[in-house]
């Protein structure tokens, strides 16, 4: 694949594109993600859980079942707000910083974009409505079924956002003509091996996430003894979500890893820090000094053999299985794109990746433990491990963040994977000067901040409250 550089359609401005406006605007799109993504997986992953459990009344008639349902409802109800919020400003972005990349892959970018708002988007929001106005008012089948076209809906939405991501890292299903990708085949978009390994990644990381956050707000009141009758089936509930998704995260991430290591050869370089081809048997990393100016690893702390159960080496024309290293993919790049540096933060993504790692091993142990003591009866009388998943609701978040993180970060310098940099994406200094690209950070860096201190404050407000005493101070609709 050749690179397609706007410079050879008239696109001169990006010759003098000012590196401060470009690290402002890299700035605030990564800021205004990261918030973003705080509350993405918790709605989806809390939207399946809170169906579940009005299901399981539905189904047996259990009122500790339907008030559990109202109670998570309430969090969901404001996680979804703010994440909300955080996404229209995400999407407004790409027109005020980022319109060279909006104009090169536009065709592209905005189909799913467009069916994602309205489709899915629409679906949930107006069924998240019907549900929490219209409790008591409508059987009680047809209104869990509105939880669940909720819950659907963001599945579908986050799938559809997935999709534009994944042409990003793995463009498939186009064509270049006139200085713009434009899109030849919309199955080959929707069916990229890249998406269907993103997505149930994204999905099982959400239902661990909800696990956890349903786990701790019912770790919360069993600790102070309060509504043990129901908050223990709502901590058996999220325990097993927890273990389902961190487990099933670890499995599809081996997948994940083996299609990095074929498509973006250099990201699984920086993840892994691999300066030099690395034949296999290899070993991994546990831990390392990178000196990223040197190209090279000053400290290495080295598990013999566990890279190659990791992730497979792919094969070369002589037969032998090997990790290509950062050094000879840079060389190979440079041929193929021409001169520039192809290397992305190293240090960043090497260890982004062993924070989401090491996280999802802690979500792992800690889920399985709790689900061996629910197995023992001892769930409720283990104070320690009550504590315990308290600090634990922090894990899925650090995962989530860092694992973004990796996938971002590390397929820079593109914006889309060898067709289009960062720099070329960049909306040019002569439209959008660096001073009000700065104005912008800073402005949404604080708004994002007293919003987050607002969201922190409603999630624990109505966490700690009383069900029953919350259903009733309800209006009646």
């Amino acid at each position: 694949m050749s690179l397609f550089n706007p410079l050879d359609a008239n696109y001169s401005y990006y010759e003098v594109m000012s590196m401060e406006a470009l690290g402002l605007a890299r700035f605030q799109f990564a800021s205004t993600t990261t918030y973003h993504f705080f509350f993405v997986p918790l709605t989806l992953g809390l939207s399946i859980l809170v169906a579940l459990l009005e299901t399981a009344y539905v189904r047996t008639g259990d009122e500790r079942y339907r008030k559990l349902a109202r109670f998570y409802g309430h969090l969901f109800m404001i996680n979804f707000a703010l994440g909300v919020v955080t996404g229209l400003v995400q999407e407004f972005q790409f027109g005020m910083n980022w319109s060279g990349y909006a104009r090169f892959m536009g065709d592209i970018f905005g189909v799913p974009l467009a069916i994602e708002a309205l489709l899915a988007f629409f679906l949930e929001s107006t069924f998240l409505g019907l549900w929490f106005f219209t409790w008591e008012r409508v059987p009680k089948g047809l209104h869990a079924l509105f939880i669940w076209l909720v819950a659907i809906g963001s599945n579908l939405s986050a799938l559809w956002i997935l999709i534009a991501n994944s042409f990003m890292q793995h463009p498939v299903g186009y064509r270049l003509e006139q200085g713009r990708a434009l899109l030849a085949s919309f199955p080959a978009i929707f069916l990229n091996p890249h998406v269907w390994l993103q997505f149930p990644h994204t999905l099982f990381a959400a239902l661990a996430t909800a696990g956890f956050f349903v786990a701790a707000v019912a770790a919360w009141h069993l600790l102070r003894d309060h509504r043990t009758e129901l908050f223990l089936p709502a901590l058996r509930l999220g325990l097993a979500s927890a273990l389902a998704g961190s487990l099933l995260v670890i499995v599809i991430g081996h997948f994940q890893a083996d299609f990095i290591v074929r498509h973006q050869p250099m990201k699984f370089a920086a993840m892994e820090a691999i300066w030099d081809d690395l034949p296999e048997p290899a070993p991994w990393t546990l831990a390392a000094a990178i000196d990223e100016k040197a190209m090279r690893n000053t400290f290495e702390i080295r598990l013999p053999g566990v890279l190659s159960l990791l992730a497979h080496a792919p094969a070369r024309e002589d037969g032998k299985r090997v990790f290509p290293g950062i050094k000879s993919l840079d060389r190979r790049y440079q041929k193929t794109y021409g001169p520039g540096r192809y290397v992305p933060p190293v240090k960043l993504t090497y260890w982004s990746f062993r924070i989401m790692v090491f996280s999802g091993l802690l979500m792992l142990l800690l889920s399985a433990w709790g689900v061996v003591l629910w197995a023992r009866r001892r769930l409720a009388a283990a104070r320690g491990f009550l504590v315990a998943l308290l600090w634990a609701v922090l894990l899925p978040y650090l995962a989530n963040t860092t694992g973004w993180w990796t996938a971002e970060f590390g397929r820079q310098p593109w914006m889309v994977q060898g067709l289009l940099t960062i720099e070329q994406g960049l909306t040019p200094t002569s439209v959008v000067p660096a001073s009000l690209v700065w104005l912008s950070a800073v402005g949404f860096t604080l708004l994002y901040l007293v919003l987050g201190v607002i969201d922190v404050w409603l999630l624990v407000r109505f966490a700690k409250a009383d069900p029953d005493a919350e259903a009733e101070a309800a209006p009646a609709y």
